[in-house]
């Protein structure tokens, strides 16, 4: 049954057909249909601790790390949850994106949206490509706290091209990372056909 599941998922990584080198593009399939949708530039901003050169004192260096393109991606969908995973740099960097969708009563009557729910980042400071000579270089992990992000309407597509800055508190000291988002089009929930996004 897990390798029929398997074969029936489909992840593709689009991002050949944007004209933007930075943007990504990312499509979940299952069931040989389009279940989740998101096209993005990110960038994250690392704090991490550095010797001086007196080798005595820390001093905080600022690593400044792209979603690069072709990074591996894994995803699922449900009718009220969604995840996209994407990894990249041989598992160095990891990026976990959890959408919810909910109902709630308002006065016109039930009405429901869907939002970015939780960000979860790992990222590995022993990684030479933007971490040089980290003090105590290793794994860490950066989340969300309470996160309710580009909350649309059930139904709807969420865009925005200009920059936002999201922050995530990281296992490292308690360090604040930034991932910086930009020309998102995204849409984890109720795709109405193939590669189509809702308005």
């Amino acid at each position: 049954a897990a390798a029929r599941l398997a074969a029936e998922q489909e992840v593709e990584n689009l991002s050949g057909l944007s004209p933007n080198p930075e943007k990504d593009i990312f499509v979940v399939r299952e069931n040989r249909t389009t279940c989740l949708m998101a096209e993005f530039a990110a960038k994250f901003i690392v704090p991490y601790d550095v010797w001086a050169s007196n080798y005595v004192d820390l001093i905080t260096e600022q690593a400044d790390i792209p979603l690069s393109r072709g990074a591996e991606m894994k995803g699922k969908c449900g009718t009220n949850e969604s995840e996209l995973e994407l990894s990249w740099l041989n598992q160095a960097y990891i990026l976990k994106l959890s959408f919810l969708k909910e109902g709630h009563n308002t006065s016109r009557g039930p009405e429901a949206s869907w939002r970015l729910s939780r960000i979860q980042f790992t990222y590995d400071t022993s990684e030479r490509t933007y971490f040089k000579d980290a003090v105590s270089p290793g794994k860490h992990t950066a989340s969300s706290h309470r996160l309710s992000a580009l909350v649309t309407p059930a139904g709807r597509s969420y865009e925005c091209q200009a920059q936002q800055t999201i922050s995530l508190v990281s296992s490292d000291h308690q360090k604040s990372v930034q991932l910086l988002l930009s020309e998102v089009r995204l849409q984890p929930f109720d795709i109405p056909a193939d590669f189509v996004f809702s308005e």
